[in-house]
């Protein structure tokens, strides 16, 4: 599971990291963002913009903001948005909570060697209370690498750079993207 997150990148390093085009919206470094909150996401074409983290239907008692790679093909929620409505979450660091006796330990996880990560995420439009259209997104999560696994059995999505494209391709085979949805292999710098 994937509850909190941390972009702690400047407007220019996103650009640059993402080799973005006009940045019309600006972009504030974040130490925590929390379920709720509106925080860029990359869309296709490398375009930036900000969105309200967690989607929200009415079967739910409060936001869905994490998305099982292994039933994602499956669940009527998330299917179609996995199918063609695909985005990019970047982030420098992922919270976990770590159980040590009676005690949970707030973890805060980078990925070696990437200093800003890309997180595998899925839109969705809603209306609000005034009929107004805002775009939600959820977290896709996976089954925990060998390092994760002593913190919590689920992580983040993180995407290689290199499979980036792809995974924004919303014409790609979504069977094929969803080869992409695994435990990453690199290292995790865990504090």
């Amino acid at each position: 599971m994937c509850g909190r997150y941390a972009l702690e990148a400047t407007k220019r390093e996103l650009w640059e990291r993402y080799l973005l085009g006009e940045m019309a919206e600006d972009v504030e470094a974040r130490a925590e963002i929390f379920p709720t909150n509106s925080t860029p996401l990359i869309m296709p074409g490398n375009e930036l913009v900000h969105h309200r983290w967690g989607f929200i239907e009415p079967f739910a008692r409060r936001p869905l903001i994490n998305a099982r790679a292994e039933t994602i093909l499956e669940k009527p929620t998330f299917s179609q948005p996995f199918r063609s409505a695909r985005c990019l979450v970047p982030a420098t660091a992922f919270f976990e909570w770590e159980k040590v006796g009676e005690e949970k330990l707030k973890r805060k996880i980078a990925v070696s060697g990437i200093p800003i990560f890309s997180m595998a995420g899925i839109m969705k439009a809603y209306h609000d209370e005034d009929g107004k259209l805002f775009t939600a997104f959820s977290i896709i999560t996976t089954a925990a690498n060998d390092q994760m696994r002593a913190i919590h059995d689920r992580m983040p999505v993180i995407l290689e750079p290199a499979d980036e494209a792809f995974y924004l391709d919303q014409q790609a085979d979504p069977k094929q993207v969803w080869e992409l949805l695994k435990p990453t292999a690199h290292r995790l710098l865990i504090r």
